[in-house]
């Protein structure tokens, strides 16, 4: 779908305003220095004190900023030039110097010269991305050789089912754009905004074999019965910071997380 990149980024800057207000986002806390990261991909990162980081499709800059936190060099990039504008007012209230530029995913190489010793992307991210092997040609073109890639996801099993997770409403493997309008936004159902948008739904072996095939070699990959947001309708808290669907309780997985490294050669 040609047009795929205006509807999203007018989408996703529709967004900025109610997701700053909202709990989901916790904004007055974060400024005063709580993390947005979670345990799944905070274990998978390890000590990166002094690392280079390159955060995919960062939103608003959070988890970025939440890096340059732990000691990292990090750059968030983003789709929405409202979102890099708030991360940039946000990193300042927060005196963290993380870069941030707007830039689709796939014309990140015209306007950053750089590598990295990581590259990032968690949560929401791919689904926005009609190609994953352009994808994975991009996180490949800026690690450095030995680099580490870094990923925790939402399980495409979750993308299947219609939002109020009653019937397999969506098909698991990538066959066609889908374009749907949507009222309200995820951190807060209640806003008064109407976005249209386009996405794609990714198996796990469009991810993983789009990797390989890009000079990636998979580590370690992980799968989770619970989701560290409460982003879905129906969700439980059954632990502190982790949430299930009340009518599947741990029975499908709703996240995945992996790490891989570029190969030398």
């Amino acid at each position: 779908m040609d047009n795929y990149l205006e509807i999203n980024k007018n989408s996703w800057n529709a967004k900025v305003d109610p997701h700053l207000k909202s709990d989901f986002y916790f904004v007055d806390e974060f400024i005063k220095g709580r993390s947005s990261l979670n345990s799944i991909e905070l274990d998978l990162l390890g000590d990166i004190k002094g690392k280079s980081i390159l955060h995919l499709q960062c939103h608003f800059g959070q988890d970025s900023i939440s890096l340059s936190r732990l000691g990292a060099k990090v750059t968030g990039i983003d789709l929405s030039d409202k979102a890099i504008e708030t991360a940039k007012d946000l990193a300042d209230k927060c005196g963290k110097d993380t870069v941030f530029i707007c830039s689709d995913v796939y014309d990140l190489p015209n306007v950053l010269n750089e590598k990295f010793d990581i590259v990032f992307t968690s949560y929401g991210t791919i689904g926005w991305l009609p190609d994953l092997d352009r994808w994975a040609q991009i996180i490949n073109h800026f690690l450095k050789p030995e680099g580490k890639f870094v990923m925790a996801e939402f399980h495409p099993v979750v993308w299947m089912f219609d939002d109020d997770f009653k019937e397999v409403a969506y098909n698991y493997f990538n066959e066609k754009p889908i374009v749907e309008t949507y009222e309200g936004t995820y951190a807060d159902t209640s806003a008064d905004i109407v976005q249209k948008y386009v996405m794609w739904n990714h198996s796990l072996a469009e991810v993983v074999q789009n990797l390989i095939k890009n000079n990636i070699a998979i580590e370690k990959f992980q799968e989770f019965d619970w989701s560290p947001y409460p982003c879905f309708k129906h969700v439980e808290e059954f632990e502190k910071g982790k949430w299930r669907i009340s009518r599947f309780g741990n029975k499908i997985p709703l996240v995945y997380a992996l790490t891989g490294q570029k190969k030398s050669s």
